[in-house]
């Protein structure tokens, strides 16, 4: 029986040209009217050939005999990975978590094309370390980090797996309502919704909520726990202000809704992918069984 060649799955998103490009007719008009409005498009041109080019040169640090497979981020969902595919991400820290949650096990390798851009938290190679790395993976020998990731559970089995966070609330700006439980506590609140973070998500969001509100929460990317935190919990007749922050480790949290149709969870940002929660829904979030193998340099 032939012995497949390994496969190598790169995902990129659009680069802000490409963007650009698809609310214009033509580049020209786009330079047209974005210079009307004092929008010089050449430091964005110029981020495109650099990415461009960083993306040639790391499909040409692929084997040639190897399988290979381009995604664009909005393909994601509709694409099947195998359990030996290598994934490669070339992007933002954000391509990481917006790939996460589509594997079960792969090694995940993220490549920054653009240092000095980017955090660098999840994309912890450069383009000319792709080679040296690709091949490391492929032998089973690259070092790799197994990130905690988040599950939220529906009482009716619906599901979302999330990188960085989980977010509970309403979709507007209206308050959420709902009743916290949280490691044997529980409480009804009136808030602007709450996150469920993982160690990879407390450099995110979650770090912008603690250091506006002096809580700390320890969470290493590694460790099998999860953080909550309430945002704007009002201590209303009926609504506390208590229970606004804390681990999520031995007991899973859960939230019951008492919000119309515009409640909603949604993980990692994308409001569109999301799960509906009206009233009388109940969801569960805990340390997920699935981690994320993410790459590092050894």
């Amino acid at each position: 029986m032939a012995i497949l060649a390994p496969r190598v799955v790169l995902v990129r998103r659009e680069t802000e040209l490409d963007r650009v490009r698809a609310t214009h007719a033509t580049l020209a008009s786009a330079r047209f009217v974005l210079e009307r409005r004092g929008i010089d498009l050449s430091e964005v041109e110029a981020a495109h050939r650099d990415f461009t080019e960083a993306l040639r040169r790391v499909r040409a640090a692929i084997p040639p005999d190897w399988r290979q497979a381009v995604l664009m981020r909005g393909e994601l969902e509709r694409f099947v990975f195998g359990p030996e595919d290598i994934v490669l991400t070339l992007g933002p820290d954000g391509l990481v978590a917006n790939v996460a949650k589509y594997l079960d096990g792969q090694t995940v390798i993220g490549i920054d094309p653009a240092p000095g851009r980017n955090a660098g938290v999840l994309v912890r190679f450069r383009v000319a370390e792709a080679e040296e790395a690709i091949a490391e993976a492929a032998a089973g020998s690259i070092a790799l980090e197994p990130r905690t990731m988040a599950e939220a559970r529906l009482d009716d089995g619906e599901g979302l797996l999330a990188l960085n966070e989980v977010f509970i609330g309403h979709r507007s700006h209206q308050s959420a309502r709902y009743t916290l439980m949280a490691n044997g506590a529980r409480e009804r609140q009136s808030s602007s919704g709450l996150i469920v973070a993982t160690g990879t998500g407390a450099t995110g969001w979650a770090a912008s909520i603690q250091r506006a509100t002096g809580r700390r929460l320890d969470l290493p990317p590694t460790a099998p726990r999860l953080g909550f935190l309430v945002r704007e919990a009002w201590p209303g007749p009926a609504t506390g202000a208590d229970l606004v922050a804390g681990l999520v480790e031995d007991a899973p949290l859960t939230v019951t809704s008492e919000m119309d149709e515009g409640g909603t969870i949604f993980a990692d940002g994308i409001e569109t992918d999301r799960l509906a929660f009206g009233w009388g829904r109940r969801v569960t979030v805990a340390p997920a069984a699935r981690r994320l193998n993410l790459a590092v340099p050894a």
